[in-house]
């Protein structure tokens, strides 16, 4: 069982891996993707041998690879990681962030991260599915950002104008009092 705490693990929503030149999944970092592993079901980097033909990853996060000889294996399964505070984590760089006291990683055990088995695998206790092929984009509607903006700015325009006709009719009645 990989001891969580024995590594410098670090958390991403990017889901941008690639395949490094020994058959790792890696991220655009070249960190490792955790998982459990299918050739002995221990925890560690999930890797693809160099001949396989292709791979592909499920909803539930098992990677799939087609090895040389046409037959589909298992090369493991993804695990996320669940917060009951996100914005508690660390960021360190880019698209990664650490572990804190105050993002309340979820726990099988209640003792904190220890090791593979306190990582869920996708759609499981809360967790979302992972989507093959897909990346996940921002879901703001730019135009829309821009519609609300300029009309803020115009709503706020306008009761500047107000603001600045009742101050002058307020000094013309005062004039008129003289």
């Amino acid at each position: 069982n990989l001891d969580l705490q024995a590594v410098n693990l670090s958390f991403t929503r990017a889901g941008n891996f690639y395949l490094d030149s020994d058959g790792a999944i890696v991220n655009g970092e070249g960190k490792y993707l955790i998982g459990q592993n299918g050739e002995d079901g221990g925890a560690g980097a999930i890797t693809i041998p160099t001949d396989a033909q292709s791979f592909s990853i499920q909803t539930d996060g098992t990677v799939n690879y087609i090895d040389s000889t046409g037959n589909t294996a298992v090369a493991g399964q993804i695990r996320l990681a669940q917060f009951s505070n996100p914005s508690g984590l660390q960021k360190i760089g880019g698209n990664s962030f650490q572990n804190t006291n105050n993002a309340g990683i979820y726990s099988v055990d209640g003792e904190g991260l220890a090791g593979i088995d306190d990582l869920i695998p996708p759609g499981q206790n809360g967790t979302g599915q992972t989507v093959s092929g897909a990346l996940e984009m921002s879901n703001v509607d730019l135009a829309e950002s821009f519609t609300e903006m300029i009309t803020a700015q115009r709503g706020f325009q306008a009761n500047t104008r107000i603001i600045t006709t009742s101050d002058e009719i307020l000094q013309e009645l005062v004039n008129l009092k003289r």
